[in-house]
């Protein structure tokens, strides 16, 4: 039993590494954004590798514990590792995207318009790095109160694409630049979905209770 629990533990930190790697990637990607760094771009995409294989090994070390005969509770810890690991090597994929968009953009000239994809970054990062704080503690409070924040996020989201349709409509040139900038836009508000499932995932570790479908039915309008 000591053993299952070490070798849970080496779960949980092996989690909390590729964790750290996919947070990095999504905040070099917007700094290569903003900065319109090429280098920087060029390397969030060169480590979406070592993302993926985080996910490989996480499958790896939880379907072997998934043979040592778990309690009922490391059992949903197992799971609710594998799907965090998911999320993470999306969030991964999602980085990339921008640091792509990122790429194509510094080569053009700067928009003159202005759109707050900062501060939808700004809401994308906090949602996925309070969402693995509320694993690491397994906090439900914190997790359920994440999970309406992604509201605020597609709101946001569609205000930019808006915005950006306007600008094309205006301004022909600028019509690559604004869809590379809606793939950054779509791409942070994904960043924001996956944080929302891994707050859903600490629910149900914590509280046996699966609220993936019921917390999106509220959102939704009755039939």
């Amino acid at each position: 039993m000591v053993h299952l629990q070490q070798e849970l533990a080496a779960l949980k930190n092996l989690l909390l590494s590729m964790a750290s790697h996919a947070e990095t990637a999504v905040g070099q990607a917007i700094e290569a954004l903003t900065q319109r760094d090429l280098t920087l771009a060029r390397q969030v995409r060169d480590n979406d590798e070592v993302i993926d294989r985080f996910e490989v090994d996480v499958d790896e070390m939880a379907i072997h514990l998934l043979t040592m005969a778990p309690l009922a509770t490391d059992l949903r810890f197992i799971a609710v590792t594998m799907k965090i690991s998911q999320n993470l090597e999306r969030v991964g994929d999602e980085a990339t995207k921008i640091a792509n968009r990122a790429r194509d953009l510094a080569q053009e000239p700067p928009l003159k318009l202005t759109v707050d994809i900062p501060h939808l970054a700004e809401l994308a990062v906090q949602m996925l790095d309070r969402a693995l704080g509320a694993f690491v503690n397994q906090d439900t409070a914190a997790a359920r109160a994440l999970i309406p924040e992604d509201k605020e996020v597609d709101a946001l989201n569609k205000e930019i694409h808006r915005q950006l349709a306007a600008q094309m409509i205006q301004n022909p040139e600028a019509i690559t630049r604004c869809l590379h900038l809606m793939v950054v836009a779509k791409s942070l508000e994904r960043i924001a979905d996956h944080a929302k499932n891994v707050a859903e995932e600490v629910v149900y570790l914590c509280e046996a209770e699966d609220i993936r479908h019921s917390a999106r039915a509220k959102d939704s309008l009755p039939l």
